[in-house]
């Protein structure tokens, strides 16, 4: 099937999980003497970020015949909970930095969402510093905002709560949304991806069904819920129906103006479910391609994270497909909006 109204496909999951040896190396040296942090220097090469690039996440948008994707660091490493915030801020910029060289060496496939320096106990103002330089001077789109720093013991107050207003009054002014993902669990109550990352999605969603008056305060706020949004179209009734239940408006008008999906499902079943479920207008395509699930499913010979396929095979009108897969991104992200239309695109 095909669309005729749409010029790109924007993918607006993806991590850059195919970091080049000497990301691990610096890592592992700043772990070992988080004592005493030091920013110091990551030594990677353009030749060795073009490589890892050409040979991943590239090859794969040619091969799925998708056109840009929004690009983050490693979300399994931001790893929050190793040592204080100021071992987080050398960290979380140096990721950036190496997501802005890959942005700068391949414009037309890949743009920045930013990491942000969170550190269990501290306030905001390194998060708050972080997505004004990635926005102002690296030119991101937009940032990627964990509410569990501690690995999985969620000891941070909920997103609904006033602690992270500073946060949310700078990604206002700044016209930019933030996605919600976890990093790593060192709970071993969770599966870092199969439930941690879950679990999360479901709970921010519930967060902001219990306490909407955030969306009051910041009408213009924007969040995206990946992986589908966890277990929430699953289970719609039951959020619906406590929302009711509580005397509340539908949860269309209550946060569905604030908050968005993607596609990172895994599965035909799953994928018709949220499109079922979810209004389509708050659908976005994302695949996290060369993420959680990097083999073929042996039922369909087909690569699992190969979600574009699935969207394909659910039928879209053309106006619909046209928003999932681009319209809805340009609108939720303005700044790529204004990136791609000084393109040409």
């Amino acid at each position: 099937m095909s669309y005729h109204g749409r010029r790109v496909i924007i993918d607006i999951h993806g991590h850059y999980t195919t970091y080049p040896p000497g990301v691990e190396a610096y890592r592992g040296a700043q772990i070992a003497a988080m004592a005493n942090p030091a920013k110091g220097t990551m030594n990677v090469s353009d030749d060795e970020i073009r490589h890892s690039i050409e040979n991943g996440q590239l090859k794969v948008q040619r091969e799925r015949g998708t056109d840009l994707t929004l690009f983050s660091p490693r979300a399994s490493w931001m790893g929050h909970h190793f040592g204080n915030a100021l071992v987080s801020k050398y960290w979380i910029e140096h990721t950036n930095d190496l997501v802005y060289r890959v942005q700068e060496m391949f414009p037309d496939n890949f743009v920045g969402v930013c990491a942000l320096p969170q550190s269990p106990g501290t306030d905001l103002k390194n998060s708050i510093a972080e997505v004004e330089r990635c926005v102002t001077q690296l030119g991101f789109v937009g940032c990627n905002l964990s509410p569990d720093t501690s690995g999985g013991y969620w000891q941070e107050p909920p997103l609904t709560d006033k602690y992270w207003y500073p946060l949310y009054e700078k990604m206002v002014e700044l016209d930019v949304p933030a996605m919600v993902h976890v990093s790593a669990t060192c709970n071993p109550a969770f599966h870092q991806t199969g439930s941690h990352y879950l679990n999360a999605d479901t709970t921010a969603f519930m967060q902001f069904q219990q306490h909407p008056q955030i969306f009051k305060d910041f009408p213009g706020i924007r969040f995206i819920i990946p992986h589908g949004g966890g277990a929430v179209p699953y289970h719609w009734g039951r959020y619906r129906g406590m929302n009711l239940d509580q005397g509340r408006p539908e949860l269309s008008e209550l946060i569905m103006r604030n908050v968005w999906f993607d596609t990172c499902v895994y599965h035909q079943p799953g994928m018709d479910l949220l499109f079922k479920v979810i209004d389509v207008s708050n659908i976005m395509f994302a695949s996290e391609m060369i993420g959680a699930v990097r083999g073929k499913d042996p039922n369909t010979g087909f690569y699992f994270d190969d979600t574009k396929r699935y969207v394909d095979a659910i039928g879209l009108s053309e106006g619909d497909a046209y928003n999932v897969f681009e319209g809805t991104a340009r609108k939720v992200f303005p700044r790529l909006d204004a990136r791609l239309k000084s393109r040409g695109r």
